[in-house]
Parts: structure tokens; sequence; C-alpha cells
């Protein structure tokens, strides 16, 4: 998952698993990026889980920046949600550039 912070798209953290349906949904609305992709295809698994103090690479499956919106816990390390955030809809009528964080950054 990622937000908009200081005009780059950051990874900011993971959602919780899927229901079948809400997989089934979204998948629908994957596609590969259209271009170069912010993000690198591999990162540590710390990024994505900042309690893991496990050093694996996670590769990451690079698709074209979808906006959705989550319900996530206020707890936050400067950079990234601790824990992992819940699917509540899929937002096709918005664009990435659109969305602004609920909070100030530091």
């Amino acid at each position: 998952m990622g937000l908009p912070i200081r005009g780059r798209l950051r990874i900011v953290g993971r959602s919780t698993p899927l229901s079948a349906r809400a997989a089934q949904n979204l998948a629908r609305y994957l596609h590969p990026p259209q271009g170069d992709h912010p993000w690198p295809e591999e990162i540590s698994e710390r990024v994505l889980d900042t309690f893991n103090k496990e050093s694996s690479t996670v590769r990451l499956i690079l698709v074209e920046p979808l906006v959705v919106e989550v319900s996530a816990d206020v707890a936050w390390s400067g950079r990234a949600f601790l824990h992992p955030v819940r699917l509540v809809r899929i937002r096709p009528e918005l664009r990435p550039d659109e969305v602004s964080l609920p909070f100030d950054i530091p």
C-alpha cells in the first residue's frame, strides 16, 4: 500500500488478507504499470512489517497505481502504518495524485 508523500508514491504498509470475493473484485482493476513504477521490484520484509526482525526479501508485483479506501489503525511510525490496513472499497474514480494524507507528516 502506498501514499503520496512529498510528491512521491511511498510504500506505507500492507493490507490484511482479502476475502476471496474482495480479491476477485480488486483483480478486475489491477493492470501492469504504464511506464516506470515508483517502487522497486524487491524490498526488505521490514518495510511491510516493522515488528519483523528478519531481513528477508519480498518480491513486489508492480501494478498501475489504484486508489482504494482503507480503514487503518492510528499507529504511525513516521513513515508507515504499524499495523495492516483493511480494504473498505475501490475508488476507480480517483487518481493517486488526488489523494491527500489524513494527517501532517513532520
